[in-house]
């Protein structure tokens, strides 16, 4: 993975250091959108809380993952693996601080508006206050992808992943990024390696099917 962004960050040059958009990814290339990393979490309910950075249990916190990707893997019925999902998904959003579950409100009601510039404001806060908490980077790198600042995002989704590599949002990401940019083997393997995590994620699948016709030589 570093090495993919080492690489491509020498394809963008500049681009990728700064925040300049890409060249262009040619004429079917649609503008970027939070849709295309999936549904962002749902942001928790804000609060008014404390300056000071509270940390969660991180042994409870990681036997109570365990727990919902072991039952994830073994789900019965689309709507069961909806739900563990989404309890994934929550524990990821809840940092352990007031004051970055709040930033993270705030930045994701930022990204609803589409004023980037505040949200990436707000989410460079996030991941000063708590470098540890890998929904903050996700989040960052959702944001950038929005920009087509494509470089600034895959190092953050490299951040989230190295927090958490079961990121199913940030692998879909990396795969995204990595389609759109024209390296389709790579983002084979990543979106498989979201759709292993992750069973229920019905665009990481049709985004296999698609890339293994290609490769075939078939039409999609």
């Amino acid at each position: 993975m570093r090495i993919f962004v080492f690489a491509l960050l020498l394809i963008l040059g500049p681009a990728a250091a700064g925040a300049q958009p890409v060249p262009d990814l040619g004429p079917e290339t649609t503008p970027p959108s939070a849709e295309d990393f999936h549904s962002l979490p749902e942001d928790l309910p804000e609060e008014g809380g404390q300056v000071a950075v509270e940390e969660s249990d991180p042994d409870e916190e990681k036997s109570r993952l365990e727990e919902l990707f072991a039952g994830l893997a073994e789900a019965d019925t689309p709507q069961e693996a909806e739900r563990i999902a989404r309890d994934i998904q929550l524990m990821w959003m809840d940092s352990g601080s007031a004051t970055v579950d709040v930033l993270m409100s705030r930045a994701g009601k930022a990204i609803q508006l589409e004023d980037h510039a505040l949200a990436l404001d707000l989410l460079d806060v996030v991941v000063i206050l708590k470098p540890s908490y890998a929904e903050g980077w996700n989040r960052r790198a959702t944001v950038h992808y929005m920009r087509e600042d494509f470089g600034k995002s895959l190092v953050d989704i490299e951040r989230t992943l190295a927090l958490e590599p079961r990121h199913w949002g940030a692998l879909s990401g990396l795969a995204i990024i990595q389609r759109r940019l024209g390296f389709e083997d790579d983002a084979l393997k990543s979106f498989k390696r979201a759709l292993e995590v992750n069973p229920g994620l019905e665009n990481a699948a049709e985004a296999i099917e698609s890339l293994e016709k290609d490769a075939e030589g078939e039409p999609t």
